[in-house]
This record gives C-alpha cells, sequence and structure tokens, in this order.
C-alpha cells in the first residue's frame, strides 16, 4: 500500500512535514504503541498493513469513534493516537481533552482530510500534538509517529503556513488596541490569565484558585469582554503584549 494517501502538496526545505520541537538521536528500546483511530474501517486497515512494517511501531488497538477512543485509551495507554477529526458519535477533537484525561501520556496526532484552520486551531487547544492531512505519503505517517513519540510537534505544511499566518493576525490586532488603553482586569481575573496561559483547563485551574469550574468559566467569560477577544489563545497572546502578565 505504498503512498496510498498520494503525494505531500505542499512540503518543507526537507520536503516532510513541518516539525517543531527537540530532536532525539537516541534510538528507543520499546516499539511505539499506536492506536488507530477512524470511522473508516478501511482506512484504518490500511493504516495497520503499513505500519506492521515498521520494526519500532506496533498497533495495539482502533476504534471507530471518539467515544471508543476514550475507552480504548484507557484500556491500552498507547504512546500516539493517529485520530480522524470528523467521526460519528464524538468527533475527534472533542474526544482530544477526554484522552488527555484517562491517558495523559497519550500524544495524539489528527490525521484528516480537513485543512479548515478552525479545526486546526481547535485540535491544538484541545491538546493534540500533530495535525496531518491524509494526502501525506505513508512513509511521512511513520516519520511523524517517530517525531511526535520523541517530543516534536509535526504539522502539514500548508497548515503550519495558516497557524503562522493567524498568528501574525493575531498580533497585529493586538498592536491596533495598543492605542486603546487596557482594559483593568480584578487580581483574580489576572490569576485566572496567568493559568490560562500556563495551558491549564478550566477544570485545573478551579482546583489550583479553590473555587468552582462555573466560577472559572465566569471570570475567562468577563477576560475576553474586557479585552474584546475571542477566544483564549487570543487572551494569552494580548496579555503578553500588553505585559498584563509575563510567560516564563
Amino acid at each position: 500500500m505504498a503512498d496510498s494517501f498520494g503525494p505531500m502538496q505542499d512540503e518543507d526545505a526537507d520536503g516532510g512535514v513541518v516539525g517543531m520541537g527537540p530532536d532525539a538521536d537516541t534510538p528507543r528500546k520499546e516499539p511505539i504503541r499506536v492506536l488507530v483511530v477512524d470511522d473508516h474501517a478501511l482506512f484504518r486497515r490500511g493504516l495497520e498493513i503499513v505500519l506492521a512494517a515498521e520494526e519500532d511501531i506496533q498497533v495495539v488497538g482502533e476504534a471507530g469513534d471518539g467515544a471508543e477512543a476514550v475507552e480504548k485509551a484507557a484500556d491500552l495507554l498507547p504512546d500516539i493516537i493517529l485520530m480522524d477529526v470528523r467521526m460519528p458519535k464524538r468527533g475527534g477533537i472533542e474526544a482530544c481533552t477526554s484522552i488527555k484525561e484517562v491517558a495523559p501520556s497519550a500524544k495524539i496526532i489528527m490525521l484528516t482530510i480537513s485543512d479548515e484552520e478552525a479545526d486546526l486551531y481547535d485540535a491544538i487547544k484541545a491538546g493534540a500534538t500533530g495535525y496531518l492531512l491524509k494526502e501525506i505519503s505513508t512513509d511521512e505517517v511513520a516519520t511523524a509517529i517517530r517525531a511526535v513519540a520523541d517530543g516534536q510537534s509535526q504539522i502539514s505544511p500548508s497548515m503550519a503556513s495558516k497557524l503562522l499566518t493567524e498568528f501574525k493576525s493575531m498580533i497585529q490586532r493586538t498592536d491596533e488596541r495598543r492605542l486603546v488603553p487596557a482594559p483593568r482586569l480584578t487580581d483574580r481575573e489576572l490569576e485566572v490569565l496567568k493559568l490560562v496561559a500556563t495551558g491549564m483547563n478550566n477544570r485545573d485551574i478551579a482546583k489550583e484558585l479553590f473555587i468552582s469550574e462555573n466560577t472559572v468559566k465566569n471570570h475567562v467569560r468577563n477576560i475576553l469582554e474586557k479585552l474584546q477577544l475571542h477566544s483564549r489563545m487570543e487572551a494569552v497572546v494580548y496579555a503578553m503584549r500588553e505585559k498584563i502578565l509575563e510567560i516564563r
């Protein structure tokens, strides 16, 4: 089934997917345990056949939707989860958060036909470490699995370009707002914003500050309203640019 996904249409300087993170030259002693999640049985089987040829990769299970993926992740505790974005019953992005709770060490790679920017942003915010389009070659799937297992992030070049463009746009919008005095946040809102910036979800923030999860949600909503922003990511970028908080 060589190259069954088709060629990559947008490549980096080396012809592969864009990787971000530390390089790791030390070989792994144990095979990388992979869970394959897709609502098409034929596609799952194709991935299994391709990955079976890799000595350092072992497919330990499969699932047909996000709900089943959460159950299998909790039971199998895989190193890597290859998961489609859009599936019946429960989509991949929605499943990401739950998987992170039941199998926190598992790293999730979204493998999808969706090149929508919103899906990419939502996947990253939900905890995905990679986002690859299904048009990539089969060899690159194995390469991406190894890279993510070694601590890198993997994003298809065309999607990485869109992510950088959006980030630059966010910075520009922030610069435009600098002409207006920054709205004053309460001490508690600043505490919440700082924890949001560290990547904590609402539940973890509630535990850290000894308040209810609903109270955290209210604080986040108030922060976004005061700053006239639409997402937690924008709030963090804005806060850093305005020196409301510093991320070490």
